[in-house]
């Protein structure tokens, strides 16, 4: 298995003789405007993609539908052909850009010997996070492969905890980076969730990702780090900068 963090959340997964791409956002940077409510007018995103890519996937993951996990530019470089997997509610959003092979996850989905379980999240809390809509997360599994757990935009919460314990995954992806709009609480991991998951799950390898890219992403890869290496935390916490392979 190898791994890449493209940039945020975009991520190339080489997985049992699969090439997954995972929540692609592809425009160029400073495309987009701030985003809403946020407390800085910097325009997203904050930076460019780190390599040209030339993606030929054999599938791809989308979590939900936000545009910094799903945008116009990855549905226009996209084959129309390509698999997509994704939560139920989003494929009819996604088969409308012109895609002929959408399959919503509803619970457990076996693709070409990798089985995907989708599991839940939280985006926030109170009425800002049931304003953030449905988000997942996926668990995937093949023979003689780790067990890969992809969080999606959640915070720590009992979603999270649940899918830890019911798939004890070797290598648990969160997207940190702490994103809060001017009022109200993180909508994904802050430091202090990291921990969390870190503290909850000793035994999985946490990769951090979903930072330095939009603009109320406000905990940084600089900050993540010097916090993770207090809790004494850097062996269990990979922070990957964009473009790097694990």
């Amino acid at each position: 298995m190898k791994l890449q963090l493209i940039r945020h959340a975009t991520l190339r997964l080489q997985y049992a003789g699969m090439e997954f791409l995972i929540d692609p956002m592809l425009c160029d940077a400073g495309v987009n405007p701030p985003i809403a409510n946020s407390t800085n007018d910097r325009r997203n995103p904050l930076v460019s993609l780190p390599l040209a890519l030339d993606l030929q996937p054999d599938v791809v993951l989308v979590t939900h539908l936000h545009r910094d996990h799903w945008d116009d530019a990855a549905a226009a470089a996209l084959s129309k052909s390509t698999p997509i997997l994704c939560q139920p509610g989003d494929e009819t959003t996604i088969a409308s850009a012109g895609f002929t092979s959408v399959t919503p996850v509803h619970e457990t989905l076996t693709y070409q010997g990798v089985t995907l379980t989708r599991t839940r999240g939280q985006h926030g809390t109170g009425e800002i996070g049931a304003k953030m809509g449905q988000v997942s997360g996926f668990v995937l599994q093949a023979d003689g492969e780790p067990t890969v757990y992809i969080a999606g935009d959640t915070i720590w919460c009992d979603d999270v905890q649940q899918a830890l314990d019911a798939h004890r995954p070797h290598l648990t992806v969160v997207n940190a980076g702490g994103a809060q709009f001017a009022m109200g609480d993180p909508i994904t991991m802050d430091a202090d969730d990291v921990v969390s998951v870190c503290q909850y799950a000793p035994y999985t390898q946490v990769i951090a990702v979903h930072m330095d890219t939009i603009n109320h992403c406000l905990v940084t890869r600089a900050d993540l780090s010097s916090r993770m290496e207090a809790e004494g935390l850097l062996e269990q916490v990979k922070i990957p900068t964009d473009g790097a392979w694990l």
